[in-house]
């Protein structure tokens, strides 16, 4: 997920800002590796999150200006409004594609890609637009116009309008886009929308099968861990619900029971959770990592927070390997946490990691700990391998490619090398395969994409199986014994237009997920809760 301050509001967090989840400026490769790669995988060019598709629609003719101040009283000429009127609305969500069109310094423009969203309810009427309740829209009398406003300071507002122009059928369409402030054009471009329903022809599952579904009410619901017998799931805050944690006796994965739930004052951003024998550590926005006892699974008891003795603390994610526990902070130092867990209570803190990096402006989001190396995302600065060996973490590689924004990893070996499973958050994330056998050298030797308008979130890797939670996409299972090749065997859409709580965001679906070896994989949907499958 986005840093805690983006998260809240749910289907703002690309929207509003151009950065936000797809840089506008793309990031430079890093210097090239050996020139010869000594894997048994051919290496693959590396694009990019996003490629450039050209203008989806030739907006010149669009009043900019008309847009900021009445965009529900004009067309753009050269449209067939008439093929928008056979677009499914009723109940719909669609999400959109924005190629911005920005100006350069000496004339000319460039593009940069950006992520929105709109949702209609039962009588087709517009009820949210880049999550804001919708103003100046007009459906219907040879228009489809979708506008917002959004009001960033007392000051200062902002106006975003999609102007339909033409669609490809009952479920896809094209436009212009106009962002204005105080009543000035700021930005424009053109976008692609689509109405997220399952992918073409595809049925709710295959392969996997649903034994139980339990609602969360605290908050929004965005991870899981399994041990004793029970699930405990961590939430963040949502509008006017406050997030925390909810552990489930999940022994009877048919039927599980709620026996808990928990939060802190002032304190409902809980993001990530792991366990280590009788502790389970929750990954907190405003209190680091928060300790709890599990001698009775059924109720946590909470011991302590840390570190020690510091102020506020953003703890993201956390993992553990072995006796160390990694806890990834994006604030204020944006560093990774290594404690030692030896004594699971009572965490010791060893060292920090800091990547400083020539022009870094990310944070360690999530990492994985394998074979003495520490693999971490480090959002819009790619993703970084980091010696564990001595007193001090070293970096040994990083792998960095345009608008990354590096979110989630796994790690194993095959064939003798060393391959990390590497995914984004931002529109059009997917699965990356990378050797990084050699971290000086990596090289990209597979991938798996869906659809261009989702992202991937959070992945587990257990033996040649690739577990993918991929939000609007639910939930995917890839055969990776042969890395280079992964191939989908598995998967349930959790995603349902008509769960209560969904919005237009790009953070809708299912977004966690543990297989903990117990023959079921418990995912965590943002809207629906906590999914228990039997594992394929």
């Amino acid at each position: 997920m986005l840093r805690r301050a983006a998260r809240p509001l749910l289907a703002l967090a690309c929207a509003l800002s151009l950065s936000a989840c797809s840089s506008p400026e793309p990031t430079p490769p890093p210097p090239p590796g050996p020139s010869t790669y000594d894997g048994p995988w051919e290496v693959l060019p590396e694009r990019g999150e996003w490629v450039d598709p050209g203008p989806f629609e030739t907006c010149t003719s669009l009043n900019a200006q008309a847009a900021c101040g009445a965009p529900e009283t004009f067309v753009v000429a050269g449209c067939d409004l008439n093929s928008l009127r056979g677009l499914e609305r009723q109940g719909a969500i669609y999400r959109a594609e924005i190629r911005y069109e920005l100006s350069v310094e000496g004339g000319g423009t460039r593009a940069a890609p950006g992520s929105g969203g709109f949702q209609f309810d039962g009588s087709g009427r517009p009820t949210s637009v880049m999550g804001r309740t919708p103003s100046a829209s007009s459906v219907e009398d040879g228009r489809f116009v979708l506008s917002s406003e959004y009001a960033r300071t007392p000051n200062e507002a902002d106006r975003y309008t999609f102007t339909g122009c033409h669609a490809q059928g009952p479920q896809r369409f094209t436009g212009c886009f106009t962002w204005c402030r105080n009543g000035t054009p700021r930005y424009r471009g053109s976008f692609r929308a689509e109405r997220m329903t399952w992918r073409q022809g595809e049925p709710e599952a295959s392969g996997l099968a649903l034994l139980s579904e339990s609602f969360v009410d605290r908050g929004t619901p965005v991870d899981v861990y399994v041990t004793h017998g029970h699930a405990y799931v961590v939430s963040i805050n949502a509008a006017g619900n406050p997030g925390g944690l909810t552990v489930f006796d999940v022994r009877h994965p048919r039927a599980p029971v709620q026996t808990a739930t928990f939060q802190l004052p002032s304190d409902g951003y809980w993001n990530g959770v792991w366990a280590k024998d009788n502790a389970l550590y929750v990954a907190s926005g405003d209190a680091g990592v928060l300790v709890f006892d599990l001698e009775n699974p059924a109720r946590p008891t909470f011991v302590r927070n840390l570190p020690a003795g510091t102020g506020p603390v953003n703890v993201h994610t956390v993992f553990v390997e072995g006796d160390r526990l990694y806890a990834m902070s994006p604030s204020p130092d944006q560093e990774t946490l290594i404690f030692d867990v030896a004594n699971a209570l009572e965490p010791r803190l060893l060292a920090r990691y800091a990547y400083r990096g020539s022009g870094a402006t990310g944070y360690p989001h999530d990492a994985f700990a394998y074979g003495g190396r520490l693999y971490i995302n480090h959002m819009t600065d790619g993703f970084l391998v980091v010696g564990l060996e001595g007193e001090t973490p070293a970096l040994l590689g990083r792998y960095a490619y345009a608008y990354n924004v590096s979110h989630a990893n796994a790690v194993g070996t095959f064939q003798g090398r060393t391959v990390a499973f590497e995914g984004g958050e931002t529109l059009g994330a997917h699965v990356r395969v990378l050797d990084v056998t050699n971290p000086a050298g990596i090289v990209k030797v597979g991938e798996y994409k869906l659809r261009g308008l989702t992202s991937v979130h959070n992945m587990v890797l257990v033996g040649t199986r690739l577990y993918v939670a991929h939000y609007h996409e639910g939930v995917r299972v890839l055969d990776v014994a042969n890395p280079a090749q992964p191939r989908e065997v598995a998967h349930f859409n959790t995603f349902r237009e008509t769960d209560p709580r969904r919005t237009d965001g790009m953070y809708e679906g299912a977004i966690g997920m543990r297989v903990p070896g117990d023959g079921h994989v418990y995912v965590v949907d943002t809207a629906r809760g906590l999914l228990i499958f039997d594992a394929p």
